[in-house]
């Protein structure tokens, strides 16, 4: 990882050089545009599943199949649509970047995925069979975590550097774009293959049917007679790259990622602001990171899901984010005629938004009739429109609350770069811990230095769980509809600002983001909306229940409950989720994107959970040596800029200086049993920080008791060379799934808070996180020095 000073004075341009789809228009990009230009509808009715008891039976569908030539790990009488979609889309990206991906070092591409659902149709697979009592087959459970979409497309393209998911739900598309951009911009990489990939299901379907949000039509986006959305599937892949690589090697410029910008709005689970205020603020960020003025942007590719509340109140989030200029735009919505691709739909309207800048060209909204008079821009109505596009955003929106915006620009359209905003020093201010040895950092540092066993056995295997009184943070009429996941999450962003210090009001609320991390996900609200679809039927889907399903809901819990509305994002890089978290929080509070974001990692147990991990052999009990003790827990840390820290008077308890990801690129479920990846994180985070092994006062280990992950990062850090202590907090306290590298953190920084001991050696340290699937995460966190 390149030192600020190096990023600050070599900031990258970011180009798009290839893109891949297949989605209800076709099996690739150019069938989808040309299909999109002409006003095509491929909304109709469903032919893989049976849609008796809804509302409608049209979405759009993938109906004309195409394999992929790279496979991943699965049964081998079983394929799940969102990775077949994923890896088919990226084949033909790479085919046309013009990029032999061979000549680009490994260790320097990357992968950045988005997707709501990610693996749903493998997971509904094998829980249907558990509920059967037939034999379920292990290797379904590694397919449903977003993380896997990821890992899947590394191992297949061989991309070693940063391998990435995030999961905002409909907004992960385009959320996927802007961070892969940001990671060429910082250095961190040359080429990323990025976009998103969902697919229809039943359980799908039922959630938004008892919304009842679904059209019996093909939704007429912004037209007075709509009646709601259509659904749809696919993926959407683009290759970004260096600018001056592309042009080294001739490769096509498609157009330019010159910026983005996130926000939540903390309104409404489902329900976007009537204003549009959170929209428009990630439109404004979006535009301030590009360098672009309103007046600049000619197009705009719209959320346009077709809803009776989202098109007025996109409506006026574009007149909020673009101001007067807002009258000179034009605006379409694809979902006209494709569907709403939830995580994908940011992907391909991103691409959309590409060929409307390389054909200048503005694509139709189709389906549009008399005019809604609370929607009154100009909605290119039913034609293309041939016109000067020089620059465009592409908005997506989302459920929790989630708003990203990405800007692109024709080749040649910007002559100066985007300017970099001036960086500064990012420290921890506050934290909060929610494990299985107690609620209070104290006490759970007490336990760790007592080296106590804080898991349990129960049936055979380790288990910690989080004994939690929320009732001092949250009512029980807050509490009616949110499951553990979102609690976890409430009560230790709450904790963890109210240890900083650090008061939300109108003045600053803004300015404070929440990125969330999580391994498994809201598997509690998951299993308690899918038993009654799979006892019942569709009737059965509970709506109250239905919004707490998606990734990024806890998140939108905390905007809400909490009132911090700035930069917004959910991360689920598996059991690194923490630490991608915090990464992720690294960059946007050094690039003075946000004054604090709050960095959070939940995880929970549920009783399929536990069975799914005990089904895949990694557990501690059962008689075996080889295993970890499985736990639920919350972490919350406060990443701020130096600045805004030292001006409020707040306590420092230390400072992030660095990071490495990278990626062993094996595939799902495997990772390097000889540690190179995780080397390479740790040489980067040292790299980052302008340090040497030798300055290493201790490693906070990934280490959780599974023999041959543990082994391999053992023989990495020898390599390495540091001659310092080796720290396994995870032993004692159990693998809390995505909150373990935020734990060792927390733990290592409450240690020095308590007065540095051989357990928490004062100076620089590295903390370690892994996934299941070779992806590796190493922090270089130092105590402050003024």
């Amino acid at each position: 990882m390149p030192s600020r000073a190096e990023q600050q004075q070599q900031p990258a341009r970011v180009v798009v050089t290839g893109v891949g789809a297949i989605t209800a228009q076709g099996t690739s990009a150019t069938a989808f545009w040309e299909n999109v230009r002409d006003g095509r509808v491929a909304i109709r009715e469903v032919q893989r599943l049976r849609m008796d008891g809804y509302r409608t039976r049209l979405a759009g569908e993938v109906q004309e199949w195409a394999l992929p030539e790279r496979d991943y790990r699965r049964p081998a009488d079983f394929r799940d649509p969102a990775l077949d979609f994923a890896l088919k889309a990226a084949e033909e990206a790479v085919a046309g970047a013009g990029i032999d991906l061979a000549s680009v070092p490994a260790e320097r591409i990357g992968v950045v995925m988005g997707t709501c659902n990610a693996g749903l149709i493998s997971g509904a697979k094998w829980y249907r069979d558990e509920m059967a009592g037939r034999e379920a087959d292990p290797d379904l459970v590694l397919l449903v975590p977003p993380q896997a979409l990821a890992e899947a497309v590394s191992g297949a393209f061989g991309a070693r550097g940063p391998v990435l998911s995030v999961d905002t739900a409909c907004a992960a598309g385009a959320n996927a774009i802007g961070y892969a951009a940001e990671l060429i911009r910082t250095g961190q990489a040359d080429v990323v293959l990025t976009g998103g990939s969902d697919a229809l299901s039943d359980v799908l379907i039922a959630g938004f049917n008892s919304l009842e949000s679904l059209s019996p039509k093909p939704a007429a986006p912004y037209s007075k007679d709509r009646e709601g959305l259509s659904l749809g599937e696919g993926s959407g892949m683009l290759v970004l790259a260096r600018e001056d690589l592309a042009r080294q090697v001739g490769a096509p410029i498609l157009a330019e990622v010159v910026g983005y910008g996130l926000s939540a709005d903390g309104y409404h689970p489902t329900a976007p602001h009537p204003e549009g205020k959170g929209a428009a603020r990630a439109i404004r960020a979006a535009l301030d990171a590009a360098g672009v003025t309103a007046e600049q942007v000619q197009y705009v590719n719209s959320h346009g899901t077709g809803t009776p509340k989202n098109d007025p109140a996109e409506t006026k989030a574009t007149r909020g984010g673009l101001g007067p200029a807002a009258d000179n735009v034009a605006v379409s919505s694809t979902k006209s005629m494709i569907g709403h691709l939830l995580g994908a739909a940011g992907a391909v309207e991103g691409i959309i938004t590409v060929k409307a800048l390389d054909t200048q060209i503005a694509p139709p909204t189709a389906n549009f009739t008399e005019p809604d008079p609370e929607c009154d821009l100009d909605y290119v109505p039913n034609v293309a429109r041939p016109m000067p596009i020089d620059v465009a955003i592409s908005n997506n929106f989302a459920f929790g609350g989630a708003n990203a915006c990405i800007v692109l620009a024709r080749d040649g359209a910007r002559p100066e770069p985007p300017p970099r905003p001036d960086d500064d020093r990012v420290v921890v201010t506050g934290l909060a811990l929610l494990t299985d040895a107690g609620t209070d950092a104290a006490q759970v540092w007490q336990a760790f230095v007592d080296e106590r066993d804080c898991t349990a056995d129960e049936g055979g295997v380790r288990l910690g769980r989080v004994d939690l009184d929320p009732s001092p943070h949250l009512n029980p009429k807050e509490r009616r509809r949110m499951d553990r996941l979102g609690i976890f999450a409430v009560v230790a962003s709450k904790m963890a600002l109210a240890d900083a210090g650090l008061e939300l009001d109108d003045s600053n609320r803004e300015l404070v983001g929440v990125i969330f991390g999580t391994g498994v996900g809201p598997m509690e609200s998951m299993e308690k909306f899918a038993r009654p679809l799979v006892e019942e039927g569709p009737r059965a889907a509970n709506p109250a229940v239905f919004p707490n399903t998606v990734y990024n809901a806890a998140g939108g819990q905390v905007a809400m409950h909490v009132g911090a509305v700035g930069p917004a994002s959910t991360v689920t890089a598996g059991h690194a989720a923490g630490a991608s978290a915090l990464c992720y929080g690294y960059d946007l509070v050094a690039t003075n994107q946000a004054d604090a974001i709050v960095c959070l990692a939940a995880d929970t147990l549920t009783e399929t959970v536990i069975r799914a991990y005990r089904e895949l052999g990694v557990l501690a009990g059962d008689g075996r040596r080889d295993g970890f003790a499985l736990a639920e827990a919350g972490v919350a840390l406060v990443l701020e800029r130096l600045g805004h820290a030292t001006a409020r008077g707040a306590r420092i308890y230390g400072e992030v200086v660095g990071y490495g990801i990278t990626s062993d690129a094996c595939g799902v479920g495997r990772v390097d049993r000889r540690g190179r990846g995780l080397e390479r994180a740790m040489r980067l985070a040292l790299a980052g920080a302008g340090a040497e092994p030798g300055d290493v006062a201790a490693v906070w280990a990934n280490a959780t008791g599974q023999r041959v992950v543990d082994a391999a990062e053992a023989a990495a850090i020898a390599r390495l060379g540091v001659d310092a202590p080796v720290i396994a907090a995870k032993r004692g306290l159990g693998e809390p799934m995505g909150a373990g590298g935020a734990l060792s953190a927390a733990l290592a920084l409450e240690g020095w808070r308590q007065g540095a001991t051989d357990r928490a050696p004062a100076g620089l340290i590295l903390v370690n996180s892994c996934s299941l699937g070779g992806t590796n995460f190493s922090l270089a966190i130092a105590p402050y020095q003024d």
